[in-house]
């Protein structure tokens, strides 16, 4: 009986001190991990709205706590005195890995100046392009408000072809940007662009490529 009394004391013992240093290095790379994640954010602000030498964070109209993309924060882009637009901080939740973080700019006649993922933990070599060149330069210089997503090559202004093999992914990232679109039309723009619904093309081989591949 003592032995197990002391046994569980130990436990105890051990469970407390685990507590208490997991908590210290929470304490001590809290901020660390902020800083870096606000840096990221502000490289993606930049490659959206390269000539911008500031961006002034705007108050957040209230956001539906159960969409599956939600506006995170609002900066206005500006270059001296001339504001450039908005650059927005968007996360999808319907990504193939989890959550898909992007950074995109609307200028203010809702032109998209070009959107950059800060973050995404999709599928190597499939999904995990999204953050190249190769796609996300396609959504640079639309007009209109609103994207929709195409398997094939991109037959006008708001269209945007689907990674191959990664309709899941390209789909979240889609809607991300529109459910952006939608906040700066609503909120900036006189409210000309309706609530972004999700707008796809999905090819069953395409989706079951993706599905296979991870």
């Amino acid at each position: 009986m003592k032995k197990i009394i002391t046994s569980t004391l130990v436990l105890c013992i051990i469970t407390l001190v685990a507590g208490l240093c997991l908590a210290v290095v929470y304490e001590v790379t809290k901020e660390p991990i902020a800083a870096a994640e606000e840096k990221a954010a502000l490289a993606a602000y930049q490659s959206v709205f390269p000539s911008a030498d500031v961006f002034e964070t705007q108050e957040l109209a209230p956001i539906p706590p159960d969409a599956s993309a939600v506006v995170e924060k609002v900066a206005v882009a500006k270059q001296g005195s001339e504001a450039l637009g908005w650059a927005l901080t968007v996360t999808s939740h319907e990504g193939y890995g989890g959550d898909i973080t992007i950074a995109m700019g609307v200028s203010p006649d809702g032109t998209l100046t070009g959107i950059s993922v800060i973050s995404q933990g999709e599928t190597a070599g499939l999904g995990a392009k999204c953050k190249d060149a190769a796609f996300t330069d396609r959504f640079v210089g639309i007009s209109g408000g609103r994207i929709t997503l195409v398997k094939t090559e991109a037959a006008g202004n708001g269209q945007v072809q689907a990674i191959s093999g990664a309709t899941v992914t390209s789909t979240a990232v889609v809607n991300a940007v529109n459910t952006g679109l939608s906040y700066v039309y609503e909120q900036y723009l006189g409210g000309l662009q309706q609530p972004a619904e999700p707008s796809t093309e999905q090819p069953t081989e395409q989706l079951s490529e993706e599905v296979t591949g991870s």
